[in-house]
């Protein structure tokens, strides 16, 4: 019966593909999940390279030109003359313009969970959540309390916790539910790499000590699975590139007097690789925006600046029908990254000794490829996938629920089925 299938979903955040090729790196448990189910060499992502437009690519099938999830919140557009801002605590229903398979599973009459997920605030169909920051009255906090998983202060001060002892914790309420609820779909969802590899870069002992650490979380949410009714999926959302040079787009625009402390006729958003550029004196336009285009064509650093007639191409919506897309798309070159701030000069003057990591730059980067996995129930033993896509991953969970996505971009990956 449908209602007896269950699929437990596992984004390890900022997990580089590229990461699987060192042999030497500290990760038995998900080298075990590889040999002993399927894997793919390589999981394309969707621009922009961020992390919720990317979950969100995996539990639509779609990219976001459908899902319009292009940021890590939901961007607004405060006035006239005014920066455009970052909302992150918005309800999925507003942000989210495609069915889901957590949707999917609900109306089926499934049984839906997610710890730490993304772009999913107050989502109606979600019947146990332990979200990205724990509120005291919640029910599986709640739960915990009262098992003496978690600690009332850890729980009351859960946004200034640690982040590897939040991953903890998300770990810890996601063995919870999938003991105590026992949920059809559980999506779960670790932080620390990214942050490690954002402060850091990857391939360094910073960074392997981060995947270990991503490895013994996955270990200990296995003890309270059973492989043999349960499928596993282990994917990540992106992966990273070292940066040691940083671009800030808003101080040229400040500059040439476009950009103002209280007023500006333009604003960039940067999302690390890339950088998204309003136009907010919509008045003007159609003067800016050639020229503004321009300035930003001659920047060291940047490799392209996309305009609205090469999006179809990237995966981006068109922002004639959709407000919360940019009017053009800066691409930076390898070692350099966007920043917001508007003091300093444009671009720095000299490459930093102490380099950090980004993603965000463009899907066809091989570095920004993400990880898949799957083992447990349905899965074949051994399959070894060459490049797949992060489209495919909400298909493929549906399947495995004996359920149908329709009207997607990815495809259900039927190659590692039994």
């Amino acid at each position: 019966m449908a209602n007896e299938r269950s699929v437990v979903l596992i984004s390890l955040d900022g997990f580089p593909a590229y990461a699987l090729e060192d042999e030497l790196l500290p990760i038995p448990t998900l080298r075990r999940l590889m040999r002993n189910g399927a894997s793919a060499k390589r999981m394309k992502t969707v621009n922009p390279t961020v992390t919720w437009p990317n979950h969100t690519a995996m539990i639509t099938g779609v990219d976001a030109s459908k899902h319009g999830v292009l940021f890590n919140g939901m961007l607004t557009r405060p006035g006239p003359k005014q920066p455009v801002k970052l909302e992150p605590w918005r309800d999925k229903a507003e942000m989210v313009k495609a069915q889901t398979v957590y949707d999917l599973a609900h109306n089926a009459g499934m049984t839906t969970a997610q710890v730490n997920w993304v772009a999913i605030f107050n989502a109606a169909t979600i019947t146990w959540k332990f979200p990205e920051l724990a509120i005291p009255d919640g029910q599986i906090e709640k739960e915990l309390l009262a098992s003496g998983e978690v600690t009332e202060k850890e729980i009351a001060t859960f946004r200034t916790v640690n982040i590897t002892r939040r991953d903890q914790i998300w770990t810890r309420a996601a063995a919870h539910i999938l003991k105590a609820h026992k949920p059809n779909l559980l999506m779960y969802h670790l932080l620390n790499m990214d942050s490690t590899h954002h402060t850091y870069s990857s391939r360094n002992q910073a960074s392997n000590s981060a995947m270990g650490f991503a490895d013994g979380q996955v270990h200990e949410l296995l003890e309270a699975i059973d492989l043999a009714k349960t499928t596993v999926i282990v994917v990540s959302d992106h992966g990273f590139r070292m940066i040691n040079r940083t671009i800030r787009p808003n101080a040229l625009l400040h500059h040439y007097g476009l950009l103002e402390t209280n007023s500006c006729d333009a604003y960039v958003f940067p999302e690390g690789g890339t950088a998204m550029v309003y136009i907010t004196d919509r008045a003007r336009r159609a003067e800016l925006l050639p020229k503004v285009k321009e300035m930003f064509s001659k920047v060291e650093g940047i490799a392209r600046v996309v305009d609205a007639t090469g999006y179809a191409e990237l995966g981006f919506p068109d922002p004639a029908g959709y407000d919360q897309m940019s009017d053009l798309v800066l691409v930076a070159k390898p070692g350099f990254g966007f920043a917001a701030q508007m003091d300093g000069g444009v671009v720095d003057e000299a490459p930093s000794r102490t380099p950090n990591g980004a993603h965000g730059y463009l899907n066809s980067d091989p570095d920004m490829d993400a990880i898949f996995i799957a083992c447990g129930a349905g899965i074949r033993k051994g399959v070894k996938l060459d490049t797949i896509r992060n489209v495919d991953v909400a298909p493929t969970v549906a399947e495995l629920l004996g359920l149908k996505m329709p009207d997607v971009q990815g495809r259900p990956l039927r190659a590692i089925f039994v």
